[in-house]
């Protein structure tokens, strides 16, 4: 079959940002192009976990895949949306945003726990600022940590404590089994041997056992979409947190192709735009924009095409979660970016603007703090 010929197409290099590259390039591949996917290490890459609030620029993974794309070696980038920065270069426009995925978060906890059965002091793990404030809006009482890392290895953090104790035990058991070799009144505790369980565990428990612990989580707070994505969605017990409350970050979910203005971005966003999916995450970040949010305050805005009118929430939080500013609005579709606009001014006069204000100046005063809204899925 003739192809309409080849898009190389930059991706980051973590296994969660191949995997959502591999979706776009499937379904270009379906409208008969070929595909080549070209990772392109960014400097977050490069640094450790910990030192990545050392970058201090919004978008720096975002950036260095497009400026390849500038300089004319790939035909263009895919992202994760909730990372971009809202203004990109001039000459590089959206090319595509395919349908979009789950955009809530969801609770991981090691025993399927709701957040409302989280006893009081659970310790849950984020590096999130909207994330923190809204879960401290919820429940004050939770001891809220920073967590960071690829969604396998924060899986793997939450479920190290009590997989190395179960380990820990199993091997206590195994020695008493093998002392009571020939006591027919010896009853085991378990089973199966410490070695016949191990065999048994999945690559995740098993990533868990080899674990430093260094904080025993309660709980973790991840994107759904990623959870997904990432392929271990099956292997956890999680709980969909109400976007109503817990209202996402602009264009979490979504994917976005970026690439230089001209035919080849029109012939890509003919195949694989998905119009409703640019309506909402345009909508999301075009408040976004005009709050002037970036990834320095705890903001959240969901948006939903319904019928004629676009539902958009907007949640404003402290770094506490204790002070808000929240706010619902339908927006006319076919004015959606002017509404969109409107929407966030007023928001800014109601006291939007002061609590964005003072997040801003809280990050300067602390450098050890990031907004994980602004670090990629994958990383």
């Amino acid at each position: 079959m003739r192809t309409r010929g080849t898009l190389r197409l930059a991706t980051r290099g973590s296994t969660l940002a191949r995997r959502q590259a591999s979706l776009v390039a499937e379904a270009l591949e379906e409208r008969r192009y070929e595909v080549e996917l070209v990772t392109v290490e960014t400097t977050g890459d490069q640094i450790r976990d910990e030192l990545i609030h050392r970058l201090g620029k919004t978008g720096a993974f975002v950036r260095e895949l497009d400026e390849r794309v500038l300089e004319g070696d790939l035909d263009g980038a895919i992202h994760s949306m909730k990372d971009m920065p809202t203004e990109q270069p001039a000459e590089l426009v959206t090319a595509a945003v395919p349908e979009r995925g789950r955009p809530g978060d969801v609770l991981v906890t090691p025993d399927g726990a709701t957040l409302e059965e989280l006893p009081s002091g659970a310790t849950v793990g984020t590096s999130s600022l909207r994330r923190r404030a809204q879960l401290l809006s919820e429940r004050p009482d939770l001891t809220v940590e920073p967590l960071r890392g690829n969604v396998d290895t924060r899986i793997e953090k939450l479920l190290a404590p009590a997989m190395q104790e179960e380990h820990q035990e199993r091997t206590e058991a195994d020695k008493e089994r093998k002392g009571n070799t020939g006591n027919d009144d010896f009853e085991p505790e378990y089973d199966r041997s410490v070695d016949d369980w191990f065999d048994d565990l999945s690559e995740l428990e098993k990533g868990a056992l080899g674990r430093e612990v260094e904080t025993e989580y309660d709980a973790i707070v991840l994107a759904g979409a990623g959870l997904e994505r990432s392929g271990l969605a099956h292997y956890v017990d999680y709980q969909e947190l109400p976007t109503s409350t817990f209202v996402p970050a602009p264009g979490q979910g979504a994917l976005a192709v970026t690439a230089p203005d001209g035919e080849t971005a029109r012939d890509i966003q003919t195949h694989i735009d998905h119009p409703r999916s640019r309506v909402e995450t345009t909508v999301e970040r075009t408040v976004l924009a005009e709050l002037g949010g970036g990834c320095i305050a705890p903001v959240g805005i969901y948006a939903v095409v319904q019928g004629e009118y676009v539902h958009t929430n907007v949640s404003v939080f402290d770094r506490d979660g204790e002070e808000s500013v929240t706010g619902s609005r339908d927006l006319p579709v076919e004015t959606h970016a002017e509404a969109a606009r409107e929407f966030a001014r007023d928001l800014a006069d109601r006291g939007a603007d002061a609590l964005i204000q003072a997040a801003r100046k809280d990050a300067d005063g602390d450098a050890d703090d990031v907004s994980e809204e602004n670090i990629p899925e994958g990383k």
